[in-house]
């Protein structure tokens, strides 16, 4: 079933993170404790799985800054995250969803297929309607461009705790052009 996109929510506001207490709790494995000092049994699990190494550890850095947010695995390709999404049980896994060995549209769906409760946002260079519309109708809750700041996805982890679905302005409003990539003007001068 296709998700219509004039559905999804673009914007969210109001606190989240800070209303979850407990609502989280019944996902984390037993016995399992918490490595980071401040961290609570309400802190949000998130795995980051990226395929460029420099963008999870920029995601982890950002991420782990918020004390509500807890980054319990990074995966480099489709095939590691399914495995540690069913391994730690994250809360939100931030999905690329162009990776080797799996894309992040057929690892979403193998992840939600095996744990509905997990919640996924996909993330990606690609400003098309159509890679949202293959995110979400993955299981997805989010489809987020990776050119947005850290508190635009801090928001968008809020809506989709919440339930809500989001889908970056840019994609809903088809202005994005051919790709959110931006080629360095030398490159297009050399002819």
């Amino acid at each position: 079933m296709s998700v219509p996109l004039d559905r999804v929510v673009t914007r969210s506001s109001g606190p989240c993170l800070d209303g979850l207490k407990g609502d989280f709790q019944a996902r984390r494995p037993a016995g399992e404790k918490v490595p980071n000092e401040g961290a609570t049994m309400e802190t949000l699990r998130v795995l980051i799985a990226d395929d460029y190494a420099a963008i999870r550890a920029a995601l982890t850095r950002a991420l782990q800054s918020h004390p509500d947010i807890e980054v319990v695995g990074e995966a480099s390709d489709g095939p590691t995250a399914v495995q540690l999404a069913a391994k730690l049980k994250p809360d939100i896994v931030l999905m690329d969803v162009n990776m080797p060995g799996l894309d992040g549209i057929e690892a979403t769906r193998r992840i939600v297929a095996k744990d509905p409760g997990v919640k996924v946002v996909g993330l990606s260079v690609h400003c098309f309607e159509f890679y949202a519309r293959q995110m979400l109708d993955a299981g997805a809750h989010a489809y987020v461009l990776k050119d947005g700041d850290i508190d635009e996805l801090i928001k968008v982890i809020e809506s989709v705790c919440r339930g809500q679905t989001y889908v970056s302005p840019a994609v809903m409003a088809g202005g994005c052009g051919r790709s959110r990539l931006k080629i360095p003007r030398r490159l297009l001068r050399a002819g």
